[in-house]
């Protein structure tokens, strides 16, 4: 993108004899960093008055400076879930000075912060980032075959609505994860059924809906596993999973992935029945080498894990 705007009369003069030589202007405006717009004006008035001066441009004055820019950044940062016309009517209060939030928005982007919705994970306490923490390390050296003999299992729950609220926060790009954007939630939508099922290398359950209430370690054992009777077969290994730590099963990409299958359906679901009939559908749809690609994951999720000390780490 060009960077100047205006140019002297020693660049005009370059620039009309370029021009003259037989120089197309848009080969002009790349050798020089010109807008075209500049350089088209300017050879415009050179063949009607003959000049090779270029005008000012005459846009509206700037309403902030500098400083007041970076107050209204800092005020998004104490404060990322403000609107923009809240900053503005800080801004009002604090300076005496209106502006509108369109200028705030535009101030905030040139502060490098973007309007985005936050991440929803649910409550870590310390204990819970002590448990992660350690956890992780003792699996740190564990390879993608290693994982590879592990079913990851999981449930989920699914809705006919999604959560229509859409609160948006003030971020910096790469920055989701960090515990000031990180909305927490640990609460379900009514009307919604529970689902169950298992993933590993080159293999998968079949969806298990959960018909009354949710999935126990008692149930887990008499509803799926003895059925199934896999884990002895296929040589699982049974891990013990850290509390509260839905992000560390790579599982949680299948479900997100399985939730926008059902929704990009031509006939969506409009009741339960029909809602379980598309997730079964849907799940045995899911192509076996995004399950696969899920799983080795297991080695990044690990790493980052450590990385953040504990901390959420990305689905």
């Amino acid at each position: 993108m060009s960077s100047r705007h205006h140019i002297d009369d020693f660049m005009g003069c370059r620039i009309i004899r370029k021009i003259e030589e037989g120089r197309k202007i848009t080969g002009v405006t790349r050798e020089f960093d010109i807008a075209h717009i500049v350089v088209s004006r300017l050879w415009k008035s050179f063949k009607t008055t003959g000049m090779c001066t270029g005008r000012h441009g005459g846009g509206r004055v700037r309403s902030t400076m500098p400083a007041e820019d970076r107050y209204i950044v800092l005020s998004a940062k104490r404060n990322r879930r403000t609107t923009a016309q809240q900053v503005a009517n800080q801004f009002l209060a604090s300076s005496g000075k209106q502006i509108s939030r369109k200028t705030v928005a535009r101030r905030l982007r040139g502060g490098g912060l973007y309007a985005r919705r936050p991440v929803v994970c649910v409550p870590l306490t310390r204990q819970h980032l002590t448990a992660r923490l350690q956890w992780c390390r003792e699996h740190h050296n564990w390879t993608e075959q290693d994982w590879a003999c592990v079913l990851f299992s999981d449930e989920s729950r699914f809705s006919l609505s999604s959560d229509c609220r859409r609160q948006l926060i003030w971020r910096e790009s790469g920055t989701a994860y960090r515990p000031e954007n990180i909305q927490e939630k640990d609460r379900y939508p009514t009307c919604s059924i529970m689902v169950w099922a298992g993933i590993m290398i080159n293999g998968r359950t079949r969806l298990d809906v959960v018909a009354n209430g949710t999935m126990t370690g008692q149930r887990y054992i008499d509803e799926v596993l003895l059925p199934h009777d896999c884990l002895d077969s296929e040589g699982i290994q049974r891990l013990v999973w850290p509390a509260c730590s839905p992000d560390l099963n790579p599982i949680e990409n299948v479900w997100d992935a399985l939730g926008r299958q059902v929704a990009g359906r031509n006939y969506p679901p409009t009741n339960k029945n029909t809602l379980i009939r598309a997730l079964t559908q849907e799940w045995d749809k899911l192509p076996q080498q995004l399950l696969d690609n899920v799983v080795q994951s297991m080695v990044r999720r690990v790493e980052c894990c450590i990385t953040l000390h504990g901390g959420h780490i990305p689905y």
